[in-house]
Parts: structure tokens; sequence; C-alpha cells
């Protein structure tokens, strides 16, 4: 990272990942699920709003009583763009997941802290280890 005396770092854009499991297909359980999900982001990788560009959710088939998107706004994403899509219906998969991709900006030397929760952490095994 280059910095000069009047300069502020250098930023690029990251990604952001995660996932967390809704306990049933129930308004309440999906918002808990996703503001759980959503504040440990924001958390491990001191976010904040101003930061984020945009934010992608999907759900699987089985979650159709919310928008995760609503838990995000109420915890304070009014100006964040977020959109909510359906997970593609893989037999065999998962049930009731949430996935989120957070796109955000920060100095070039970060290190994006990726979330998967409970069950979700063996969706990626792989990033499961460095939790």
């Amino acid at each position: 990272m280059h910095v000069g005396s009047n300069q502020e770092p250098q930023r690029r854009l990251f990604a952001l990942r995660g996932a967390v499991q809704a306990e049933e297909n129930e308004r309440a359980a999906i918002i808990d699920a996703t503001e759980e999900l959503m504040r440990e982001l924001i958390a491990r990788n001191s976010l904040e709003a101003e930061a984020m560009v945009s934010c992608i959710f999907t759900t699987t088939a089985d979650l159709d009583a919310e928008f995760p998107a609503v838990a995000a706004r109420q915890l304070g994403l009014d100006t964040v763009p977020l959109l909510c899509c359906r997970e593609i219906p893989v037999p065999g998969s998962m049930e009731r997941v949430i996935r989120v991709m957070l796109h955000y900006y920060a100095p070039e030397d970060a290190a994006p802290e990726h979330v998967y929760i409970g069950e979700t952490q063996k969706l990626r095994a792989d990033l499961n280890a460095a939790q």
C-alpha cells in the first residue's frame, strides 16, 4: 500500500460470501437468521454502509415467507442496493439456506472474512478452517 502524507490508502472492490440456515420457513426465522449473518459479516470485516456497493441474497426454494433484504434494511443498510434471488434447486442440497454476496470497498491490503454460520459451514469446508 502506498500512502503519501495527504493521501488516503488505495482502496479496491471486494466481495464477501456468507450463508446461514433459517430454523423454519417463517418471517421471524428468516429475519433472525439474516440479521445474524449480516451482523457477523459486518463485525468481522469492520464494514460501514458507506463502503458497501451492493448486496445479493439468495434463498433455497423452501424459504418464501420473507425477503432477506428486509433484515438488512432493519440493520440500517438503507442506501445499499439489495437484491433477493432464488437459489438453484439442486437435488439433495441443504435446506432453508440464505446466502449473501456483499460487494464493498476497503483498503487494497484488506483480508476479507467470509462467514458461514452453523451447518452452512459444510458448504465451504475450505473456508471453515480459517474461521
